[in-house]
């Protein structure tokens, strides 16, 4: 098969090659087995997935999630969240790796798949190598065969933690570790992932933000957010995912 990866992860437009559900399922596969064969002793068989809010980020979380627990890597789903807040939580957690569901700058119909490795960087050239190697073993059938043995037991967790992205807040407050008050500051997020994160931090420092101090602290079940397409649609759960509160029920925390 052609070349998945470019500069920086998968991308393209949503529901067409490369980025439809199955693809992107098989490539969760193919990264799950990957993440295995690299694990560090003892931390934990977890992958940590986060997403922007392009209306196709859930449908392709959700084919990401399947395809790496079918290779028995737990996944913690952690909503919409900036790339840093993803790498930051896999190395709070000590995952195996972490992914992020967005195509940054480009048009909205676009999406993505970038991977992080168990430290929080970007995967490298030869480790992106290997997961197209696996995906090329895994055609004409193999997948089928590769998953046949994965079964009870060995089939990963779907979980959902609503809150994860309040940890990564607690650290930017702490790295800023001076109040605001009595600043008043614009933030244009421009629709993006940190349109949550961004404005709770400043908040909690003493700052004002102009039509959201009064916000921030509702969690992304239940907020509504604005889109990239112009709409405002609530932020949904998978209705199979698992809820998970507190933080600490997760090793590594």
């Amino acid at each position: 098969m052609s070349r998945l990866f470019g500069t920086d992860g998968v991308r393209g437009v949503a529901n067409r090659e490369p980025m439809t559900p199955q693809t992107v399922m098989r490539l969760g596969f193919a990264a799950g087995l990957a993440l295995r064969s690299r694990r560090r002793s003892g931390d934990p068989l977890t992958c940590v997935i986060g997403w922007d809010t392009r209306v196709s980020g859930e449908m392709l979380a959700g084919a990401l999630a399947a395809g790496l627990a079918s290779a028995g890597i737990d996944v913690l789903r952690v909503g919409v969240a900036p790339t840093p807040a993803v790498a930051f939580l896999v190395r709070k957690m000590k995952a195996c790796g972490g992914a992020i569901l967005s195509a940054s700058h480009n048009p909205f119909e676009d999406n993505g798949v970038k991977f992080v490795s168990s430290d929080g960087q970007k995967l490298t050239d030869a480790e992106e190598d290997e997961i197209e190697a696996i995906l090329d073993r895994l055609a004409d059938g193999g997948l089928a065969r590769e998953q046949d043995g994965r079964t009870g037991g060995r089939v990963g967790a779907v979980r959902t933690d609503p809150g994860a992205l309040g940890h990564y807040c607690d650290w930017a407050r702490a790295l800023l570790g001076q109040g605001l008050e009595p600043l008043r500051i614009v933030v244009d997020c421009a629709n993006g992932a940190a349109h949550d994160s961004t404005p709770r931090v400043l908040t909690s420092l003493g700052a004002e933000v102009p039509g959201r101090s009064a916000r921030w602290a509702r969690t992304s079940a239940s907020a509504t957010m604005a889109t990239p397409t112009g709409r405002s649609s609530p932020t949904r759960r998978a209705a199979s995912s698992t809820v998970i509160s507190p933080w600490e029920s997760w090793p590594g925390s």
